[in-house]
């Protein structure tokens, strides 16, 4: 098994991006389990540059490769904002449920809800190779929240398809067309090349 470290202390993207990679012969593991703490300020203007930052920085602390995502909502009503800073939006320390009740009050009378949801998976290698791939999930922002799966902006972002939104879709249901699920198979399928499998 080939290690990779996450650039994340999430548990629940560990899960996922294990699930996924284990085919590939690839062992996720946390930046804990290898020694190294680096909190990485995302000063990216992109997607792909905040998620390049994070694998770059995790890589070069462990000698290892690493995987890092950076993902974000963008509402063209809003000029596409909150966008890179979605996990920030109206500032520190906001629950996830004061932040979508902030968004819904800045579309209050917005007629145009189209949304969408974009992330980008990067990976960089200690010979200094890199790989992105990036996935978009299009819907519409609900007019109130629905649901309880999830997390984030997941019950107030709605897709048409499905008449549901994030938080009323399962696990599998969500990863099948979420931007995230999306960005991961097509990094699969670049690792895979890369890797020679």
């Amino acid at each position: 098994m080939t290690k990779f470290v996450l650039a994340s202390h999430n548990p629940g993207k560990l899960k996922e991006m294990s699930a996924i990679l284990e085919d590939l012969g690839v062992e996720v593991v946390l930046p804990s389990q290898v020694g190294v703490d680096a909190e990485v300020e995302e000063t990216g203007e992109t997607f792909e540059a905040n998620a390049l930052l994070k694998a770059k920085a995790v890589c070069q602390a462990a000698g290892l490769p690493a995987i890092a995502d950076d993902s974000g909502l963008c509402v063209d009503a809003l000029g596409g904002a909150p966008g890179v800073y979605t996990a920030r939006y109206g500032g520190e320390g906001l629950t996830d449920a004061q932040r979508y009740t902030l968004l819904l009050n800045a579309l209050r009378g917005q007629t145009n809800r189209a949304a969408h949801f974009v992330s980008v998976v990067a990976c960089a290698f200690p010979n200094g190779d890199t790989l992105t791939a990036e996935g978009r999930c299009d819907g519409t922002i609900a007019f109130a929240p629905m649901g309880t799966e999830g997390f984030g902006y997941d019950p107030v972002f709605f897709v048409p398809e499905l008449r549901k939104t994030f938080a009323q879709m399962d696990g599998a249901e969500k990863a099948s067309i979420s931007h995230r699920g999306r960005a991961l198979q097509a990094f699969c399928k670049e690792l895979a090349t890369y890797l020679g499998k």
